[in-house]
């Protein structure tokens, strides 16, 4: 199967090798010449996947047009705020009946889109039902290393998640099929939200208790705005809701939760990305997240003080104090 994977950061690549890994002919794309010549040449990704080997059949190409050129499966990897334009330059190059699959967790600021929102606002109506997203637990340096992984994948044609399904699915990579778009996308992007608060938490020494309490009302709050998007609450209670969540919020690998500790730390936030060296997707999504809820009326309290800690300079541990002498209410 000839596979073009558009964004070759960590996760771009870490699934560009696991289906390359197959024997697939993949082709990777990036804006960052060096990665792709590193990966070209030597079948590698110093900066993003250091020490990891990649199969011969991974290849690179600076030119969308050429990597995409005779594509049956595309994957989008850029991160969220990438998603448009590089769409946008894409979509004459893809033709119906070619599964795209999205694995890039946001909701657009400027419109409040979802990923695959995004995808059918700019791609032609024909290429609509071939839109899916894939999402869950999923660390981009444990696949590369093919630690053993499960995840969702969504689409509203049940045709093309079974296909995107069979095209992922190895030894070490097991995805799940949903038709809960929405559900799976919104999981996979709050959840980058409230691990900046598992985050602030952890580095402020506020224990296990404090840690269980955010986990729980995290996927409170993420459940909400899913259920008010349209999506079946049981989705949030599987991989790409609860799994995605606990992984984020309590690794080590999770860049949101550094980001969290960094801020408890009292690093300032542009110092903390310099380190990370990558996105972490919580830091725009925590505006994005919560602009979505107000628009909706969804109360999301976690996700609010994230966004006043990041955006209004709001202290943390004073947060924390708001949080916990909000009105008191009942649990469900």
């Amino acid at each position: 199967m000839r596979t073009t994977v558009l964004g070759a950061g960590s996760w771009g690549t870490a699934l560009a090798s696991l289906l390359a890994g197959k024997g697939y002919t993949v082709t990777a794309w990036d804006k960052d010449a060096a990665v792709l010549e590193d990966i070209g040449k030597h079948h590698r990704n110093e900066r993003y996947l250091p020490g990891i080997t990649f199969s011969s059949n991974l290849h690179a190409s600076s030119e969308i047009a050429k990597a995409l050129e005779g594509a049956e499966l595309v994957v989008l990897a850029v991160p969220s705020h990438a998603i448009r334009p590089v769409v946008i330059e894409m979509k004459r190059h893809v033709h119906a009946g070619t599964p795209i699959v999205c694995v890039a967790k946001g909701i657009e600021q400027e419109t409040l889109m979802t990923m695959s929102e995004v995808l059918e606002d700019v791609l032609p109506v024909p290429l609509h039902p071939y839109v899916a997203v894939l999402s869950g637990p999923s660390f981009a340096k444990e696949v590369a290393k093919g630690l053993p992984t499960a995840v969702t994948v969504a689409a509203r044609w049940e045709r093309v998640a079974h296909q995107v399904q069979d095209a992922f699915h190895c030894k070490t990579f097991r995805p799940y099929t949903s038709g809960d778009v929405v559900g799976v996308e919104i999981g996979g992007c709050v959840k980058n939200v409230v691990a900046i608060a598992a985050g602030i938490s952890d580095g402020m020494g506020f224990g296990a208790n404090a840690m269980a309490a955010l986990v729980t009302r995290g996927l409170a709050e993420i459940s909400r705005l899913a259920v008010k998007k349209g999506a079946n609450p049981l989705t949030l209670s599987g991989l790409a809701g609860l799994g995605d969540l606990v992984l984020t919020c309590s690794s080590d690998l999770s860049r949101n939760r550094t980001v969290g500790r960094g801020l408890a730390a009292g690093q300032k936030l542009e110092d903390i990305q310099r380190e990370l060296g990558q996105v972490a997707e919580g830091v725009r999504n925590a505006r994005s997240s919560r602009d979505l809820a107000h628009r909706l009326g969804v109360e999301m309290p976690i996700t609010e003080t994230v966004y006043r800690i990041i955006n209004e300079g709001l202290d943390p541990r004073e947060a924390v104090t708001q949080l916990m002498m909000r009105e008191t209410k009942a649990e469900v």
